[in-house]
């Protein structure tokens, strides 16, 4: 068998794929499904990542991590009351930072609303200023009686606390020295 006759029988040997004509259209919905599937398996725990790996389509993806993590009606309105509670037993020892608070208390403002518990403007920054450590008070005292609390976003709320932390964090140091 001469060299021309190998690669012959060799090419015959390999399946024609015929490609069908792609259109604009179904790449960009290729490209989205398969960002969002990424997007998707990146806001999984690590631990769950094989278990989820198996779902190639995005809405098959979120189906089954909705099965997974969703849970039934009456462990929603469990985990609703729970967080509930969280909410307006929110508090924060002395030692915890601004940050801190802050991002404790937006995470269960945000579990709230995953589950349709919309919390007012005013109640949120009211129930922020009230969880603040002692050494805020004469900054807390100032904001509550401002008129516009209950339109003011907690990210500007929390914001403008974050200005004056370095002159609490100086009369916490001076008090404590003394």
């Amino acid at each position: 068998m001469d060299l021309e006759t190998a690669q012959t029988t060799t090419t015959a040997k390999l399946p024609i794929l015929k490609q069908g004509l792609v259109t604009a259209d179904e790449k960009t919905q290729k490209k989205n499904d398969v960002k969002a599937r990424s997007m998707l398996l990146m806001a999984l725990p690590n631990e769950h990542l094989l278990t989820f790996n198996q779902y190639k389509d995005a809405k098959i993806l979120f189906a089954a991590i909705e099965i997974r993590f969703g849970g039934n009606e009456a462990t929603k309105k469990t985990q609703k009351t729970l967080l509930k509670q969280m909410y307006e037993n929110f508090s924060a020892p002395s030692t915890e930072s601004l940050d801190s608070i802050f991002n404790r208390l937006q995470k269960i403002i945000s579990q709230l609303a995953i589950l349709g518990e919309n919390i007012s403007q005013e109640d949120l920054n009211l129930n922020f200023l009230r969880s603040l450590p002692s050494e805020w008070n004469t900054h807390v005292v100032v904001w509550r009686n401002k008129p516009d609390l209950d339109i003011i976003s907690f990210d500007d709320l929390y914001n403008n606390f974050k200005i004056i932390k370095q002159e609490v964090k100086g009369i916490a140091n001076s008090s404590s020295s003394s």
